[in-house]
């Protein structure tokens, strides 16, 4: 490490970074081949020796995360995708859907420290770490990188606002980790309680959108925010760097943007579905497709790292959206409609004031009762709270979406 960059990795020319991570392929290809029961039959009529380009790795299907549910029902736990067995990792998470996310036991596995260092943390700082630690693995994430850097954190989680103004205030931690709605919530908590939370000057955040009402209200606050993107089956697959100018890409994967529903790259520049190839020796996901869309940014960053940059997170390549931190499936607002006998509907999801309202919209004559207990289960289902209305019948338009994400990025 120097007082700029995390390793020399993240400086090295762009064409040596491309044939150290290409000749590193087909090694990867037959550990996924010969490990895991998945990649076994998947890449049965596969030579690892022959995937050692974009192009050949263009050529292999793609696994997509959309898929995982039914595919760990399968096989449990982790649908014959991992190449270590339960007993042998870190932990084992449980994410939205559901879906089961292997942690293995080395160093800093997400890769978080990188992202975390661009944004400012250092040895011997205090930061507190506001991802949820329950069940899901984005805290174990964030807490694994602070402590690769010597780090101290305070294990926050969500919620408990009071208790935690009343931490930072007392521990003064100069560092935030967590979604960005949640460091403006305890922010406005603190001024109401009279509480000093100032000591936070710099935030790693992810989870959601980082949308500019928000950004405008942390910047005026004094601190310096960084977004990070990443994934519960991959970790931390690009990060913002003081440049604040896209997201350069981790050093530990290799990244194709490709046409949503296919596996085929598209031009840079253009809009597309972000797909991933990990190197991880425990989880040895090959040309994953996250569901998320992105496009590649031109040209080198100017804070002096040279990988691949892409815009940031674009929205969702299917209907699937991510709302206050937890995504939401099309699959979930059907069973909502199944379970009290409701026909047509459309699930929006909008942001006012830095803060995701869902609106369920369902074609039927208004009845608050219905309403009342629709709310329910949409809660209970996608564990949000939104709001249900009625619409008249035939209102709604006819184009198969059953989420609609409204946001402005």
């Amino acid at each position: 490490m120097n007082a700029e960059h995390f390793d020399d990795l993240e400086t090295r020319a762009s064409e040596l970074r491309e044939k150290q991570l290409l000749d590193r392929l087909p090694a990867q290809i037959e550990h996924a081949r010969t490990s895991t029961s998945f990649y076994k039959q998947l890449f049965a009529a596969v030579d690892p020796k022959t995937v050692n380009s974009r192009a050949a790795l263009a050529k292999l299907p793609v696994t997509r995360k959309s898929e995982l549910v039914e595919q760990q029902k399968r096989e449990r736990p982790f649908g014959g995708l991992n190449a270590t067995k339960p007993g042998g990792l870190a932990r084992i998470f449980m994410s939205p859907g559901p879906i089961y996310d292997p942690e293995g036991r080395g160093v800093d596995y997400w890769h978080t420290a990188r992202s975390l260092f661009a944004a400012g943390f250092r040895a011997g700082d205090v930061a507190i770490n506001c991802f949820s630690y329950h069940l899901s693995p984005a805290a174990s994430m964030f807490e694994t990188g602070l402590h690769k850097l010597e780090c101290a954190v305070i294990p926050g989680g969500v919620g408990q606002t009071e208790l935690q103004c009343r931490a930072i205030a007392d521990l003064q931690p100069s560092g935030y980790v967590g979604t960005p709605s949640f460091l403006k919530i305890l922010i406005e908590k603190a001024d109401e309680l009279s509480l000093d939370v100032s000591s936070i000057k710099r935030a790693v955040v992810s989870g959601e959108a980082f949308l500019p009402p928000v950004k405008e209200f942390l910047r005026a606050r004094g601190i310096a925010a960084f977004q990070a993107y990443g994934t519960a089956d991959l970790g931390i697959v690009a990060y913002e760097s003081p440049a604040h100018e896209g997201l350069v890409c981790e050093e530990e994967i290799v990244v194709e943007i490709v046409r949503p529903g296919t596996g085929d790259p598209v031009p840079d520049g253009e809009v597309g579905e972000v797909v991933v190839t990990s190197f991880s020796p425990d989880y040895p996901l090959i040309r994953f497709a996250t569901g998320d869309l992105s496009a590649v940014l031109a040209g080198a960053s100017p804070c002096g790292r040279t990988n691949l940059r892409i815009k940031g997170w674009m929205g969702r390549a299917d209907q699937t959206t991510k709302v206050r931190g937890l995504f939401v499936h099309p699959h979930q607002v059907a069973e909502v409609l199944k379970r009290h006998a409701l026909g047509k509907a459309r699930l929006t999801v909008e942001n006012e004031g830095g803060e995701d309202r869902m609106t369920l919209s369902v074609e039927r004559a208004a009845d608050a009762g219905v309403a009342t207990a629709v709310e329910a289960s949409l809660k209970e289902i996608t564990k949000l709270r939104g709001e249900v209305k009625f619409a008249a019948a035939g209102s709604l338009p006819n184009d198969g979406k059953v989420i609609e994400d409204l946001r402005k990025y």
